[in-house]
């Protein structure tokens, strides 16, 4: 799961803000403009604006586009989809069973310091099994038409039945049987969760809301 943003260093941003703000102040400074000069530091300030608005305000805390590198959430979401991320729901209530989430992988997931998307499955509390290639919760079935593939009967990291702990969830990807997930490393701690993917918007026929 990677970001679409090309400014990911913190320096990078701090160049931007120290262009548009030197084209600032040559604007205010070359006296050719003339009656343009007002117009035209009025333009940058809006720039200067939106810069802080997108890389202080909505990317940290609101929204972020990503891209998708794999196949793990075949067929819900495919390589190279574009979606958007919503990063304020989760200040404001817990993930919840079914949703799609983005998150910091943990180290046993990934040794580099990586972006992961997958489905929850399970929250603090919810005992989870799979018998004959089906996922069970507190006792129940799933019905997941979303899913490519059986769950594998073997986890890696999660004894079955497993009782879900407080502070984690569990998630796994729709492509059940080619997914780094929760079966493989284990619960999934509440505060690596970034937040929720909402919308895909690229490629255009697969435009969407995510369910």
């Amino acid at each position: 799961m990677q970001s679409m943003l090309a400014f990911e260093n913190p320096w990078q941003i701090l160049e931007l803000l120290g262009i548009v703000v030197l084209l600032r102040a040559l604007a205010a400074w070359i006296p050719f403009l003339g009656s343009r000069r007002g117009a035209i530091v009025e333009m940058i300030d809006s720039g200067l604006v939106a810069v802080l608005l997108v890389f202080f305000i909505l990317r940290p805390f609101v929204v972020q586009a990503f891209y998708i590198p794999s196949g793990s959430m075949e067929p819900t979401l495919l390589i190279q989809d574009r979606l958007l991320v919503n990063k304020a729901i989760y200040y404001l209530r817990d993930p919840q069973r079914g949703e799609i989430v983005v998150f910091r992988a943990p180290p046993s997931a990934s040794r580099v310091e990586k972006d992961f998307i997958k489905r929850v499955v399970g929250v603090p509390g919810d005992v989870l099994e799979v018998r004959d290639g089906k996922l069970y919760r507190n006792g129940e079935p799933l019905n997941e038409p979303y899913i490519q593939g059986p769950t594998p009967l073997r986890w890696e990291a999660l004894p079955q039945p497993y009782t879900v702990p407080e502070g984690h969830v569990v998630v796994f990807g729709d492509n059940r049987g080619n997914s780094n997930d929760s079966h493989v490393w284990g619960p999934l701690p509440r505060v690596n969760i970034l937040g929720k993917a909402f919308f895909t918007f690229w490629p255009v026929n697969r435009m969407g809301v995510l369910h």
